[in-house]
């Protein structure tokens, strides 16, 4: 069995001596990331797509061993898609939508994640971490070959920031010996575990839940299962107080035991112990174990996400537990929502104010993910006999009635973020207009004759007119909002009016370019297009 995650699973970026180590005074770089990760590696496209040279430093020279983050929502694929590396992730991953609850021997009820048509992705892939990370690194690749100025530097350890008024100072060490660069904006994107944010000294804000998980994943001869979410409350088997279950591609299976607390953990992590629980749970069924893991619930983030020049995303600015999949989907999110911004903010388009709307956007998005992780947590590992039985309650009556079936809680699966009544938001101008879509919200998908919408908006600000007239650019102080224009009739389905008109005739759409709605109006009104476009842009 593997229990060491720095085991190479992918060995995608070998130590290689930078120009930066024989330079006679410490190199300045305008963005550096702090770790290779699948965030960090995100980071690092987002900018060089946009042209600004990045530099990622990596105590290692690839991706690590273990599924780790299996679950991959329809809003991460579409960010993905946008940075270039989306479909081998579809291609290679395991498609699901559907998800079953079983309380004992019982099935309480199933539930149906995407039941509605009009989407290029599905609602969730099932896809090894490695994998995920390894088509990111590839699609780094294809951009250095195109000329997108970004650096992966592995075996290149940060042993210490020093960070200043306008740039940070990095101490790095490698198998050459140490060197130093100089960094205008510093990312940290190191993980739960962030050097950067000890460097700094700094901490999470939340809480532990004392409850632990034995994560096995094994490879199983045969279809034993659908490919389906199944997860167990109290199951008959035993071998723990939960069981989930998901399929991973390479016929690998994910099984997750809730087996308490006061464990030893070594003792847990023996192989005969593990098959002990794996035997009890899949009868007479051949498998080969590939790699274990036990984990604890942490709710947790940082009080902020921006310290001046320095900014943290992903794992190093927020923790939340693995129901629900909001760890890296979420840290996808931050990547989307800070590469913009910053983008903007190097090249002069936007004051650096702007990346204090990363800080509020993304805190908002953490304390959503918390709030839902906890509330499965709890509903989950109930610790106190009331609670226990109002638990069980709730799964006796969800068995037979409808109305109980959203008070289950198993993992509130990750959907994208929408910012309400945040600083760069505006009012919502369109009367009739679809919740789905209103100011903050992520457009959804929706098919537009032989293509699907997501692809015509992102990048860049985004003019959408449905059945509605307006120039075909707009620009306000060196910004330019381009039009995309499409009619209802553009979609004999009706999913685009659905989602974007509701019971309105016309909409005019100012869509920021990580796909977020600014505002929405009835009609192009140049003054209000104008006074949205510079709230989103941080000047108003």
């Amino acid at each position: 069995m593997i229990h060491d995650r720095y085991q190479l699973a992918f060995r995608l970026y070998p130590y290689e001596r930078s120009a930066d180590q024989d330079a006679d005074a410490p190199v300045r770089h305008p963005v550096v990331v702090m770790g290779g990760g699948p965030i960090g590696v995100a980071m690092a496209l987002d900018l060089g797509l946009q042209g600004i040279p990045v530099v990622v430093l990596d105590d290692h020279e690839g991706i690590g061993q273990g599924s780790r983050a299996i679950c991959f929502a329809k809003r991460c694929l579409e960010i993905a898609d946008r940075y270039g590396c989306a479909q081998p992730m579809l291609d290679k991953g395991v498609v699901w939508n559907l998800g079953k609850v079983f309380h004992e021997d019982r099935k309480v009820f199933e539930f149906n994640l995407l039941p509605e048509e009009g989407h290029r992705f599905p609602a969730f892939i099932n896809l090894q971490q490695p994998y995920f990370e390894k088509f990111l690194v590839e699609r780094v690749r294809e951009a250095q070959a195109a000329g997108a100025p970004i650096e992966l530097r592995g075996r290149n350890r940060v042993d210490s920031v020093e960070v200043k008024d306008d740039h940070a100072v990095l101490q790095i060490t490698t198998p050459d010996g140490p060197y130093t660069i100089e960094a205008d904006w510093l990312i940290g994107c190191d993980g739960a575990s962030s050097p950067l944010r000890s460097m700094m000294g700094l901490d999470f804000d939340g809480r532990v839940f004392e409850d632990s998980f034995l994560i096995a994943d094994i490879r199983m001869l045969g279809e034993a299962f659908p490919t389906e979410r199944w997860f167990w409350f109290e199951p008959t088997h035993g071998a723990g107080a939960s069981t989930l279950l998901h399929k991973q591609p390479d016929d690998v299976w994910r099984v997750d035991f809730q087996i308490g607390w006061d464990i030893d953990r070594k003792e847990e992590l023996k192989e005969e112990n593990v098959r002990r629980r794996l035997n009890a749970f899949l009868g007479d069924v051949q498998y080969e174990i590939v790699w274990t893991s036990i984990y604890t619930f942490q709710c947790r983030r940082m009080k902020q996400f921006r310290h001046g020049r320095v900014l943290f995303a992903g794992d190093s600015a927020h923790q939340v537990s693995p129901f629900g999949a909001r760890g890296a989907n979420s840290g996808m999110q931050d990547a989307d929502n800070l590469g913009w911004k910053l983008g903007m903010v190097i090249r002069g388009e936007a004051p650096d104010r702007l990346l204090d709307t990363y800080d509020e956007e993304r805190r908002f998005g953490a304390d959503e993910n918390i709030l839902n992780s906890t509330r499965a947590t709890d509903f989950i590992t109930p610790k106190t006999k009331t609670s226990h039985l109002f638990r069980n309650a709730v799964l006796s009556l969800a068995e037979h009635h409808a109305f109980a079936r959203p008070l289950v809680n198993s993992g509130r699966l990750s959907v994208p973020c929408t910012y309400d009544g945040l600083s760069l938001t505006a009012e919502d101008g369109l009367a009739g207009g679809p919740q789905r879509t209103r100011p903050g919200s992520p457009c959804p998908d929706a098919p537009i004759g032989n293509d699907y919408l997501l692809n015509a908006i992102g990048g860049t600000f985004v003019l959408l007119t449905l059945d509605a007239e307006a120039p075909e650019t707009l620009t306000d102080d060196g910004v330019t909002a381009a039009r995309v224009a499409l009619s209802a009739s553009d979609d004999p389905s009706g999913a685009l009016a659905d989602r974007f008109l509701g019971a309105a005739k016309s909409a005019v759409y100012l869509i920021r370019p990580d796909q977020h709605v600014v505002a929405r109006w009835d009609a192009f009104d140049e003054n209000q297009v104008r006074s949205a476009l510079r709230r989103a842009c941080g000047k108003d």
